[in-house]
This record gives C-alpha cells, structure tokens and sequence, in this order.
C-alpha cells in the first residue's frame, strides 16, 4: 500500500517509521522549512527514533497527495479546517482514504474532525480516525499496545485494521464514530485535570477523576446520538493511563505546570478542547463539570486550584 503521512511532529513521524517497518511504501511530508523534517532529512533520526532509507521525506504536498491512496494525517486538530482548504487548492483528494491520527474537537464550530474534513473535501471523501493509547517513546522500545480505528463505512475501517495491525499494534474496529472521536478529545482534556491533581500532590483523586470523567463523556456521546458505551473503550477510557498517568503525556504535563509555574512548551490539544465541549454542552443540554472545571482554569478564569478542588464541593448527588 502506497500511504503518505502528512505532518512530521512526534507523532506522525512515528506513524511513517511504524508503516515502512510493517512493509508499506511510505511518504513523510512536513511543510518547507519544517525543523523536524529538516532533522530527519539530515541524519535519518529524530529524538526517539531511526527512519528506514526507503522512506520518502518531502515538502511538496501535491506530489505527497497523489502519490497514495492512503493519507494519514498528523497535524493540530485545530489546523486541520485552514490545511484542508489550502490543500485542496492544488490537490485531488477524490478516491483516497483519510485517516486522521489527531485527538480534538474544532473549537470555533464543536464540530468532531471527520466532520471537518467532509465539510472541506465534499461528504463523499472517506474518512477514519486512528486513536487509542501509545506514546512514541514505548513504541520505539518494542512495547506493544492496543489502539482502534473507527469510520463510518464498514468496507474502510476493515481494510484499515487488516492492513496497519501488527505485533506492535494490535487494532480493533471501532463501532461508534461520534464517541470514537468525543471520547479520544475528551481524554485531553481530563489528562489536563490529571495534571493539576498532580501538581496539588492529589494524585490519589485520580481514580475518582477518571470514574467521574468516563460517566460525564458517556452522556455527552449519548446526548451527541453516540453510544454512551464507547467512553469505556480504547478511545477514552482506554487511553487515561497514557493521558493521566504518564511522564510523557502532554495534557499532563501542562496541567501539572498550572499548579508549579513550570514552562510547558508541548502542544496540549486539550486546552482548546475544553473550550469545544463546553460549548458542546451547552448545546445539548449536558452538564460537564470536570471540562468546565478544566475550561476555567486553563483560561484565567479560576484559579487551577480552586476550579478542581470545586468539583468536591458540588452538590450531594448519587453516583449513577
């Protein structure tokens, strides 16, 4: 299979290494002038990982389009509307199928990502999402993990599966788009509240956290028309122990710094997220105090402390 990925950061990059080592002839594309590209491009090597001669690396992104029939796509999920548009201006997207390897909700609309790219590209274009737990650094060490791809069209999501499994990652078939794609954009948002907990030293509430986090996306899913089910699965629940409780997570990571003041210069796509599920909500009249909580404190709206220690201070309620 002949599969370009478009966007050369930690993740997409490890998304090019892991496709050529599982035999596919793979393409990375950065934009020109792109720093990590030009890294790769100069040693075959990035921070974590060493990058096969047969991978193709460019900056030409129509030549990277048409060049496949598969497109990855690795990028800011709040990038993705502005890339697309621009993309299409001189390449032909018709035929192809697009995977999007990004977790996020589109912050100006509320609009989940596989939405934004029939929006741009016509409500034909075939589109999966590749979402779950995993980062770079245990991959690169040969630790394995499960992860899922989810779309809308059976025929697309089975050939996925068949084609990307491996001893490295084993796949399942997603069963439910909407809450594939809420629940992998709420878990950056909860990852971000895992943070503050640890910068508090609160780190025993993080099972709480995820209790009541996994329950309060389940009735954003529902209310969306989604399986309410599908906030247990790889997706969301699934993913916490990467999201919440790892070193490398940089949801985490950003919360942490709320609390200790410590740069984080990471891409957290949960700060923008909250925003979105808020606003999601609202809109359908689901209450989510742990995004909100988030919201507000990744904003300056409350202080991080006070915004988390208020989930406690809720009203008596029962648990389900």
């Amino acid at each position: 299979m002949n599969i370009s990925v478009l966007g050369c950061g930690r993740w997409g990059s490890f998304i090019a290494w892991y496709l050529n080592k599982i035999g596919h002839s793979v393409s990375l594309w950065g934009r020109p002038g792109s720093y990590h590209l030009s890294e790769i491009k100069s040693s075959r090597k990035n921070a974590f990982l060493e990058f096969d001669e047969k991978i193709n690396l460019m900056d030409n992104l129509k030549e990277a389009t048409d060049s496949a029939e598969v497109l990855v796509i690795s990028i800011s999920s709040q990038s993705l509307r502005s890339f697309l548009m621009e993309a299409k201006k001189s390449c032909d997207f018709s035929g192809k199928i697009i995977v999007l390897c990004m977790k996020g909700i589109e912050e100006s609309t509320g609009r989940r990502l596989s939405e934004v790219v029939r929006e741009c590209l016509g409500k034909m274009q075939k589109v999966a999402a590749w979402v779950g737990p995993g980062h770079v650094q245990d991959f690169a060490k040969g630790i394995p993990n499960c992860m899922v791809i989810d779309s809308d069209e059976d025929e697309v999501k089975h050939y996925l599966v068949e084609k990307f499994s491996s001893p490295l990652i084993r796949f399942y078939y997603g069963a439910d788009i909407i809450g594939t794609e809420i629940g992998a954009a709420a878990k950056n948002v909860m990852g971000i509240a895992a943070g503050v907990l640890d910068g508090m030293n609160y780190e025993s509430l993080k099972g709480a956290l995820m209790s009541r986090g996994t329950s309060e996306i389940a009735r954003l899913i529902k209310a969306l028309g989604g399986n309410a089910f599908s906030s247990y699965g790889l997706a969301h629940l699934g993913d916490y122990q990467a999201t919440l409780f790892s070193e490398h997570s940089n949801n985490r990571k950003y919360g942490e710094s709320l609390i200790t003041g410590e740069p984080c210069t990471k891409l957290a796509e949960g700060v923008k997220t909250s925003h979105a599920l808020v606003k999601l909500g609202e809109k359908v009249g689901v209450e989510l105090p742990i995004c909100t909580a988030v919201y507000r404190a990744v904003n300056g709206i409350t202080a991080p402390k006070e915004a988390i220690s208020g989930l406690f201070l809720r009203k008596l309620k029962s648990e389900f």
